[in-house]
């Protein structure tokens, strides 16, 4: 098949995220299958930055991807990506493609594939990734949604939600939708990059952490949504009652690194509280072994999925998730803890893991076990089964 993925930013760009990764291992486990895969995107690459590339399509890992000018590097970190040149360049080829996979939604390039998509017959695959909810800037999301939005979700041949209280989501901003159109696929993870793991103590010999210093990890986005600034609230409390722990916070900063920096210093935790900023490949690893707990307090519904718990598990990292995060349907108190989004709650879950050292082997053991139901063998099945679907209904109607 000659799949089509459409996604505002991509690898290369890894700050921009979960989605961006998840559509790269998507598009990389189908080239694997022998299928044809081509990314259009946008040459967004960090918040300061556009992508450099000598090539236009760039190959990666057999997939071929196309960039597009965006009209402000700064407005597309910002979640407004606007390229302009993708429409004609849409307009000409999408009749190439069997099917096309649109990994985003309230955008101008969410709008190009809905348009174009309906004008040659051809099916598309709506994976909004977490962007559905009207929480925020609910005005304007309306207004999409009254104008455009019902039209591009109508028109969809399927939606895939990573999660159960994802699909809740697409239910909840458009009662009438087909429930049949939504497919539950939850991301995967490629458990080759954690066959041959950082040894132990590599990441505290770089941050000079006592071996006896518990780690409290925060891997992500640094986005107010993130819930971040109530980890350190209840880092702090729990550091007047254990003493020796670190907290450490990376990843790229949307915002609110500043907000974060100034809790820290208000709270006199500087020297307990460490802000490497984004880290990648062998870095984060090194993290996430060095870890004692990972935690992902998710303020709100955007977080759909959380691929960084995958990642910790499959580094043998026990978690704490709120009761926000789509994954949170797959923790269970072998492997994590699930929690409200509540400072108080989140502090007594800290100390009783933390204080539990046999405890946090066993979590740890069966971390690594259970994320194996992840592994993206397991999940590209599903995809391609929707595709294959999608692929011979279009050659049978025509």
């Amino acid at each position: 098949m000659k799949i089509l993925q459409v996604i505002n930013a991509f690898p290369p760009a890894w700050g921009a995220g979960g989605p961006a990764r998840v559509a790269y291992e998507i598009s990389k486990e189908l080239v694997k299958r022998g299928h044809e895969v081509t990314v259009y995107t946008t040459d967004v690459y960090d918040a300061y930055s556009r992508l450099k590339y000598k090539r236009n399509p760039m190959n990666m890992d057999g997939i071929e991807i196309y960039h597009f000018k965006n009209l402000s590097d700064k407005l597309a970190w910002k979640n407004i990506p606007i390229a302009l040149g993708m429409a004609p360049v849409l307009n000409k080829n999408i009749k190439e493609f069997d099917v096309v996979h649109a990994h985003l939604y309230r955008c101008f390039q969410g709008i190009l594939v809905h348009h174009y998509a309906k004008k040659y017959g051809i099916p598309y695959v709506l994976q909004p990734r977490g962007s559905v909810p009207t929480i925020s800037k609910s005005k304007q999301k309306k207004l999409f949604d009254i104008f455009l939005g019902r039209s591009i979700v109508k028109d969809a041949s399927k939606i895939i939600a990573s999660s159960q209280s994802e699909s809740d989501q697409y239910l909840d901003v458009f009662p009438d939708l087909d429930g049949e159109k939504i497919e539950h696929i939850p991301n995967g993870i490629d458990l080759e990059i954690y066959q041959n793991l950082p040894g132990e103590g590599e990441f505290r010999r770089k941050y000079s952490i006592a071996n006896d210093e518990r780690v409290i990890l925060f891997l992500s986005r640094i986005h107010e949504r993130k819930g971040a600034d109530i980890l350190i609230e209840a880092f702090n409390k729990l550091r007047n009652e254990l003493g020796e722990v670190k907290l450490v916070i990376a990843g790229p900063d949307e915002g609110y690194l500043d907000k974060l920096k100034l809790i820290v210093n208000e709270l006199n935790i500087e020297n307990n509280v460490l802000f490497p900023g984004p880290l990648y490949e062998r870095d984060k690893l090194e993290a996430y072994v060095d870890a004692d707990v990972f935690v992902l307090p998710s303020k709100d519904r955007y977080e759909s999925f959380g691929n960084v718990v995958l990642e910790a598990w499959a580094c043998g990292t026990p978690v704490i998730v709120t009761n926000n995060c789509g994954i949170s349907e797959w923790i269970n108190n072998n492997i994590g803890y699930v929690v409200e989004y509540d400072k108080t709650q989140l502090y007594h879950t800290l100390y009783r893991i933390l204080t539990d050292e046999d405890k946090r082997k066993r979590m740890s053991e069966h971390a690594k076990k259970f994320v194996r139901e992840f592994s993206w063998d397991n999940i590209i099945e599903k995809y391609e089964m929707i595709d294959k679907s999608l692929a011979n209904y279009e050659k049978e109607a025509h």
